[in-house]
């Protein structure tokens, strides 16, 4: 006879987490759920005790505002033909800012460095 295991070996669907699929999820919805995280990520934010998630909050906070500034950079220098290149690399960095939370909230590990512009 096996005695239950009290570790969650499944998908832990915590805070990060949503919020990183919610931001995620925007690239398929025209950031429409990236708002919708935004919004969760601010009011979660001062509900949370754990120090590994406050990490997450101030990091997915950072991505989205910086990725919000970034793209209204890039729409206006699309009249110079920059933003077309812009709009990829801010694409690129918020997924893989987002896929790296995801990955840490999963295994409910702090961010390094929630205040970098870095990954």
């Amino acid at each position: 006879m096996t005695t239950p295991s009290t570790q969650n070996n499944g998908f832990d669907l915590n805070q990060p987490t949503i919020i990183s699929l919610l931001y995620l999820a925007g690239f398929l919805t025209g950031g429409l759920t990236s708002l919708v995280g935004i919004v969760l990520a601010h009011v979660w934010q001062g509900d949370n005790q754990d120090e590994w998630a406050a990490s997450h909050f101030s990091y997915l906070i950072r991505t989205f505002w910086i990725s919000l500034v970034g793209f209204v950079i890039a729409f206006v220098l699309m009249f110079l033909l920059i933003g077309f290149l812009l709009f990829p690399l801010l694409a690129i960095w918020v997924g893989v800012r987002s896929v790296m939370s995801l990955i840490k909230a999963q295994k409910q590990e702090p961010m390094p460095d929630p205040a970098t512009l870095l990954i």
